[in-house]
């Protein structure tokens, strides 16, 4: 079997995952002349999300950031019910990449310390498929590097579309049967859901709770440091629709609510009529102007944090 070609601009840096050649130098080279573009914008993809679907996003991310690299993770069906270590190892070539950027810290006093310039990164993670591998991720870092401290903290939002939420067997049902195309291999994913369904009722009959993937999920995505360089004051902004017949805007709107009583820096933009993951495809305007500013908000309070700091 052919291997997919990469999106336009892209190279291919593992499976199913891509860097940009937006630009070549590190952040070390990179002019500083644009005091409030990202360098860095690190994309996880829905499950099932073709190229030409997430072209539809790293296309507007290069005319709005030209200078920025775009990281580019695709989300297959088995990402999600794959063993932590398969993913992981699927994992490490973003992780790698990440360190040439800069996005991690080198060696204490070594040359890479010296001269570095810290990157500033913008994530953008859509649908459970996409928060499962930023989470993945997430947790990758934390093993190399369990204690990062507080300089090391980049100027960073993160925006999560369409996402997250707990859903039930029918929403599960229709996102996997829209991801797998083969018939067969849709038909035994389905089976495999049906089962880890009952296996969930049965085991919450015996021990009084619902054990979910999806819960640990919601969990994991509560953390302040969900990244190595993140924290509570880093901008998150969820982008979620009332239409969404996947992820009920509900379970986003609580997720939100409940981060923003744990005094995580929490921004919403609900739109009305909009499908799973449709909602730039709707409004364009509108949604690239929420992106924009969650942005700015970021490299506000980064600048800010600084001149407090310096």
């Amino acid at each position: 079997m052919a291997r997919p070609k990469p999106p336009v601009g892209f190279v291919i840096i593992g499976d199913g995952i891509y860097v940009s050649l937006a630009r070549t130098e590190t952040p070390t080279a990179v002019s500083q002349t644009n005091e409030s573009a990202p360098h860095v914008i690190l994309i996880f993809g829905w499950m099932g999300a073709l190229t030409r679907h997430l072209q539809n996003y790293t296309r507007p991310y290069a005319e709005l950031y030209p200078n920025a690299t775009q990281i580019l993770v695709k989300c297959g069906p088995s990402f999600i019910w794959t063993t932590e270590r398969a993913k992981q190892k699927r994992l490490l070539p973003v992780l790698e990449a990440l360190e040439t950027l800069g996005c991690l810290p080198p060696p204490k006093d070594s040359i890479q310390e010296i001269n570095r310039v810290r990157p500033r990164v913008l994530i953008h993670a859509f649908s459970n498929g996409g928060c499962t591998q930023l989470t993945a991720l997430g947790r990758l870092l934390s093993s190399k590097y369990p204690s990062t401290p507080p300089s090391e903290r980049l100027v960073s939002a993160l925006i999560l579309d369409s996402c997250p939420a707990t859903g039930n067997v029918r929403t599960i049902k229709a996102a996997f049967s829209i991801a797998i195309r083969n018939p067969v291999a849709r038909y035994i994913a389905l089976a495999l859901i049906y089962i880890g369904h009952a296996i969930r009722l049965c085991l919450s009959m015996v021990v009084g709770n619902e054990i979910m993937v999806m819960e640990y999920l919601k969990l994991q995505l509560s953390r302040p440091r969900l990244l190595p360089w993140m924290s509570a004051e880093t901008p998150r902004l969820y982008i979620f629709s009332r239409k969404d017949d996947l992820v009920p805007w509900q379970e986003v709107q609580q997720h939100a609510e409940a981060a923003r009583k744990a005094s995580l820096n929490v921004r919403c933009e609900m739109f009305e009529e909009s499908g799973h993951v449709a909602h730039m495809r709707l409004d364009p305007k509108r949604y690239w102007a929420s992106v924009q500013d969650v942005w700015e908000v970021a490299c506000r309070e980064g600048q800010a944090k600084g001149a407090e700091t310096g």
